[in-house]
Order: C-alpha cells, then structure tokens, then sequence
C-alpha cells in the first residue's frame, strides 16, 4: 500500500502514541540528558515504534529524532523530524498532558495526543484532526473565543530582559483579555489550531526545525492561524522565538504587550 507523506506522518505519529499510552503509570527509567532535562524509557520506545513505521514506508529518507539524534544516508534529501514524547515531565509525574510530533520538514505533520486518541494532522495546505473514533475526520478551525492563552515558562529565556513570559502574564492587559494556561507541551500550538487555545506564546531561538515545535507550527500555519516570533519577525531563520494565534486581532492585542511590531510572517 502507498501511502502519502500526511499518512506516513500520521500513522508514525499514532505508533509512537500507542507506546506512550502503553506505558503510562507505570515507574520508568530516567536518563539524564543534563541541565534538569530527562528522557525516560517510554520516550525510547516511542521513537523507536516511530522511526519503525518510517523506516517500512520511506526507507530512503532521514530522520531526526529528539533522543537517537540523526539517522540516515548523510546526503538523504528529505528529513523526517521527530520528538516521541512531547511532555516528558507531564508523563514521569502522571500527567496526560503529551503530544507526539512528527513532521516532515517543510512538509506534511501530524501531531497525536496519547490519550484522546486523536492525531492533527496536515498536508501542508489543509489541517484537519481525526478522531479516536474509526472514519471521523473534520477540519481544524481556529478561534479566540475561548480567550485561553498558552505561554510557555520553561527555560531557556533568550529574549530577556527584553521579552519574558512571565512579565507577559502580569501584563493588565493580558488580565483583561486573556485566561492564562500552561501545559508544558506543544500538544498547545494543535489547540491553538483546533480552536481550544486563543494562543500560544513561548520565547526561544529559530523554533522552526526544532523537533519539538515544527510539527505544531505546520499545523497551526495550514489551519490559517497567524505565526510569528516573539518580536513580530517571520519564523524561521534568526527568529526568536514563537508567536501563535488564531486570528489577526488577537495576534496584534499580544504582540501590543509584548512590545513587538505586530507584522505576520
């Protein structure tokens, strides 16, 4: 059977869930990574059960896992970008807030959530999430109306003191406008997609080949949703940071307490 990228992405994405919700509560292993970062032994299984269905499907192509690094032919013209276990923390202290990335890059993504069952997914045009329930399908749609903001606290804080998080959360204006929340995963930026999030705000470098957010930034940029640094600049490279929202208006309102331009990207 040939399958298209989307699938391949999709169906790594849902494979390395299945290991992730195997092995939830149990007592796992940890293994040091430094600087208070851990990988454990459900993250390794994960990534190998993704990197398997890669591997059967496009066995040509690289990948780059958050824990096994790259592997592949060196001149391999396509990357596959994978972070098994989106959430580690979460998941070690019995937490269910994880998400699953697997993107192609400048490709098709998929995000999948352990625990509900369902995996976000785009084409690289379209965005669309299917559900735990078999043939349901339905496009992603953004909206402010929750008014829910995720901001991201964990370090590293590149932009300060310039830009910090948590001055954004003290803002007035934010307390006027927006209900923070903070889930320590990129589960957030699907949120954001799907219409459950307003936003979504974290500082950091150029995010966008990162393991961790290329996934949710392809998905958020399909569903229409506007995507910047934390300086208004275009993500990419030299960017600083992200920026995620689901329309225009709320994506000026943050950028204004930020201090940024407020220009999409």
């Amino acid at each position: 059977m040939n399958l298209t990228d989307t699938e391949v992405a999709a169906a790594a994405a849902l494979a390395g869930a299945e290991g992730v919700r195997a092995r939830y509560g149990r007592l796992h292993s940890r293994i040091d990574k430094g600087a208070g970062d851990f990988a454990t032994d459900a993250d390794l299984a994960a990534e190998e059960a993704i990197l398997d269905v890669i591997r059967a499907a496009r066995p040509g192509d690289a990948v780059h896992g958050e824990e096994g690094g790259r592997q592949g032919a060196a001149d391999a013209e396509r990357e596959w970008l994978v972070d098994p276990l989106c959430g580690t923390l979460n998941y070690a202290t019995g937490s269910q807030l994880v998400a699953v990335n697997v993107v192609l890059r400048n490709g098709p993504a998929a995000v999948a959530d352990p625990f509900s069952g369902e995996v976000f997914l785009t084409d690289g045009e379209t965005a669309r999430v299917r559900s735990g329930v078999p043939g349901e399908e339905r496009p992603l749609a953004p909206t402010a109306d929750t008014r829910l903001v995720d901001v991201n606290l964990d370090p590293p804080f590149p932009s300060a003191p310039g830009f910090r998080a948590v001055d954004l959360l003290a803002h007035p204006g934010f307390v006027e406008n927006f209900r923070p929340r903070v889930v320590s995963t990129t589960l957030a930026l699907a949120w954001v997609a799907a219409g459950r999030r307003a936003a979504y705000v974290t500082d950091g470098g150029d995010l966008s080949g990162s393991v961790h957010f290329a996934a949710g930034i392809a998905l958020c940029r399909a569903a229409g949703c506007v995507v910047t640094g934390v300086d208004g600049g275009p993500v990419g490279p030299g960017g600083r940071g992200l920026v995620v929202a689901a329309d225009a208006g709320t994506h000026e309102l943050l950028m204004s307490m930020i201090g940024g331009r407020g220009r999409t990207g």
